[in-house]
Parts: C-alpha cells; sequence; structure tokens
C-alpha cells in the first residue's frame, strides 16, 4: 500500500469489486497506487480534460478510453488490474450522478469516454460551480 488515500468510496469498492477480474482485497490497494501517481498531476489533468464534478475531497475527469492503458502501463498494471480501476472510477462517477441528479447525463458520458477521479488532499484551491 501506497499510504495515498483513494478517491473512491467503500461501496463503490465492493461493488467494482464484485464484477471485477481481481480479488476485491486488492483494489484497495491498486486504487491508492492510481491515487499516487495521478494526485500529484491534478493540475495537468485538469488542464487537460474536462471536469464534470469536483468538491473538496475528489476532482472527476471525463478522458479518452485510452487513458487507463496510459496509466496502467505506468504503473505496470495488467487488463484485469486496468479494467478494475476503471470500473470503480466510472463507477463513483455515476454514484455522484446519482447523489446530484446528473446520473443520466454521466451514463451517457460514459459511452463515448472514460472517468477518473483524483482525490484532493486540500480543499482550499477547489473551484467556485
Amino acid at each position: 500500500m501506497t499510504g495515498d488515500p483513494h478517491p473512491v468510496d467503500g461501496q463503490v469498492v465492493l461493488l467494482a469489486g464484485a464484477k471485477a477480474s481481481v480479488p476485491l482485497e486488492r483494489i484497495p490497494d491498486l486504487l491508492e497506487r492510481v491515487q499516487a501517481d495521478l494526485g500529484p498531476r491534478l493540475d495537468a489533468v485538469r488542464r487537460r480534460f474536462e471536469c464534470v464534478h469536483e468538491d473538496g475531497e475528489r476532482a472527476v475527469f471525463l478522458v479518452p478510453d485510452d487513458h487507463w492503458r496510459t496509466v496502467g502501463d505506468r504503473l505496470d498494471f495488467g487488463r484485469r488490474e486496468r479494467d478494475a480501476v476503471r470500473r470503480a472510477h466510472e463507477e463513483q462517477l455515476l454514484r455522484l450522478g446519482s447523489r446530484e441528479d446528473r446520473r443520466e447525463e454521466f451514463a451517457s458520458a460514459l459511452e463515448l469516454r472514460t472517468a477518473v477521479v483524483v482525490g484532493r488532499r486540500d480543499g482550499s484551491d477547489a473551484p467556485e460551480r
């Protein structure tokens, strides 16, 4: 484990674990590794991709489908690990969509792109919406 908390809700991890081809107990570590990789890149991610949700805990972006291959290659993930992480990030977007009455909008967006959720250590620079 990296020690970097990941930005995916516990219920979402369980849901993603039920659908993933990797053991559920591995998913939190995979998510922490992704957060350790993407967290320091948050500003670059923000400049490059559309942010569809942001609060003091996390920012969620829509990215091209090949984004998880790039991240997975950087982190030496296999196909199943990439798929499990991608699924968790997409499910987190849908969960946030349900909370904000935007689930249909987010589900439609996932037909064209995928989601990346980046945890925020400090909510002080969250843009006002």
